[in-house]
């Protein structure tokens, strides 16, 4: 089963010419929610335009079978009949996990896709953590600052994409592993993550180049991917712990 959930999630992340977004939200409750959404809309019409129409049906037929509106994990591998386990922490965590596709009104191949994480627990998140030691998840490495409902730690080595790169490495072959290290910029564009709170910002204590606060209530990190492929890049701002603080 979890190969099967690998496989769905690890298609999100494996096209190029992608921008991925990502918006965490943290509740007073201590939970956070998290969506993605992966914009494919240039990498899906350079396949077209390169793809006879005879074989654009087969080519495309396991991206388009991906559902336009929310469907959990839970569902997505019940109605496959993949559904092999009856551990019931595995299930609720399935339950929480959701997919779906876009696609334009005169366009059948989707789009983009996106990803949620509904509601997660700090509980929740330690089974992630263990599950992701046997099988790598891309998701966004920083749902996993610690939170407690009014203070976020922010670990800054996080601001990378060793889990997405380690996910493309893992279900390669030993030639294309050799040869991902320092390749991410070819599969992606644009990445960015923003962290939003219930709460107004209270403080923040820290600084990186990469983050910003944007709002009463939001900061932003935008990657710079040229820089995390230069040994030699120099950033003003590195403090490797920043503490946020709400109200």
């Amino acid at each position: 089963m979890k190969k099967t959930i690998v496989l769905f999630l690890i298609s999100l992340f494996t096209l190029q010419s992608c921008s991925i977004n990502t918006e965490v939200l943290y509740h007073k409750d201590s939970a956070t929610s998290m969506i993605t959404d992966v914009d494919t809309r240039e990498f899906m019409a350079e396949m077209q335009a390169m793809t006879p129409d005879s074989l654009k049906q087969e080519k495309f037929k396991d991206i388009d079978r991906f559902p336009t509106v929310w469907t959990s994990m839970y569902d997505l591998i019940k109605k496959e009949g993949k559904l092999k386990t009856e551990n019931q922490d595995t299930i609720r965590i399935l339950k929480k996990v959701f997919l779906k596709s876009t696609k334009d009104d005169k366009n059948a191949i989707p789009a983009g896709f996106s990803f949620k994480m509904d509601h997660f627990t700090p509980n929740d998140y330690e089974i992630i953590k263990n599950f992701n030691k046997g099988e790598k998840l891309p998701f966004d490495q920083n749902v996993l600052n610690i939170w407690d409902g009014k203070t976020l730690t922010i670990n800054t080595d996080f601001f990378n994409l060793k889990n997405i790169e380690e996910v493309l490495k893992s279900k390669g072959s030993d030639e294309q592993t050799e040869k991902m290290e320092g390749m991410m910029m070819m599969f992606f564009k644009n990445i960015g993550t923003t962290l939003k709170f219930e709460n107004k910002i209270k403080s923040i204590t820290g600084k990186h180049d990469w983050l910003k606060q944007i709002d009463d209530y939001s900061v932003r990190i935008v990657y710079d991917l040229k820089a995390m492929n230069d040994k030699d890049a120099k950033l003003k701002n590195t403090d490797k712990k920043i503490v946020i603080v709400t109200e």
